[in-house]
């Protein structure tokens, strides 16, 4: 197993690309915390994941807090020891046209995806540079390349979280703690607005793949991330996109 022992932490994982995420990183021998605001389906994901032989804890945690994502963190390194493995994955969308986004859309968006981004980072990275090791992967987005009518607040957090995500690498290879992104496009429930709008119809013909991925398909990339075969990749951000990015 790829990550045996290894104490993962997956945010935003009560569904969507955290879910397959965290249930890939269980099934490769992690000790898995589910941690998502949605207590009761965090739950049941970790309750899942057990059922199937694995490890895995659920923790309620709202992102853009600093003091919960402090005491979720303090939470998993009591029952798991310390964290080797972030994902940095919760995310909320809140679709507006520019001329039509509230200061709430905006501040909502930043806050879940870009301030909880930093909190986690900090929260774990202390550990990590006492041990000399560790992971780091956030999801970003092919909206962060490439932008996306209606989606200012969204793109904007994406690409601030690919920024962090560049500098903090720079910061810590020293220290062997690797840092990187994923983007993927629209393939959760999160994005179904937007994948169903028919503004945006035309987007899927422009893949070459014509189809949106299912996350279990974007879940093996957070894996290899994580793993010892990507010993010598950070600063980088893999496109899981169905060769989106190609041809913008």
């Amino acid at each position: 197993m790829q990550l045996q022992d290894r104490v993962a932490v997956v945010t935003g994982a009560a569904q969507g690309i955290g879910r397959a995420v965290a249930e890939a990183y269980a099934a490769e021998g992690a000790r898995v915390a589910v941690v998502d605001v949605l207590a009761e389906d965090a739950e049941k994901v970790a309750e899942g994941i057990r059922a199937r032989g694995g490890q895995a804890l659920a923790v309620p945690c709202d992102v853009s807090s600093r003091d919960e994502v402090n005491r979720a963190a303090a939470e998993v390194k009591e029952a798991y020891g310390p964290i080797d493995i972030l994902v940095s994955n919760a995310g909320v969308t809140r679709p507006a046209m520019l001329h039509k986004m509230t200061d709430e859309q905006w501040d909502q968006v930043i806050a879940v995806h870009l301030s909880g981004s930093f909190y986690w980072l900090q929260a774990v990275v202390h550990d990590m540079i006492e041990r000399e090791s560790g992971r780091i992967v956030f999801t970003s987005s092919s909206t962060a390349q490439n932008g996306s009518i209606g989606q200012v607040n969204y793109a904007s957090a994406k690409s601030g979280m690919l920024g962090m995500m560049r500098s903090a690498a720079r910061e810590l290879g020293r220290y062997n703690i690797l840092v990187n992104a994923v983007a993927p496009t629209a393939a959760t429930e999160m994005t179904l607005k937007v994948r169903t709008d028919p503004r945006f119809a035309d987007g899927i013909k422009r893949l070459p793949l014509r189809r949106y991925a299912e996350p279990e398909e974007i879940a093996p990339t957070f894996v290899y991330l994580a793993s010892a075969a990507s010993s010598y990749v950070t600063g980088q951000v893999i496109s899981v996109d169905g060769g989106g990015m190609m041809v913008r």
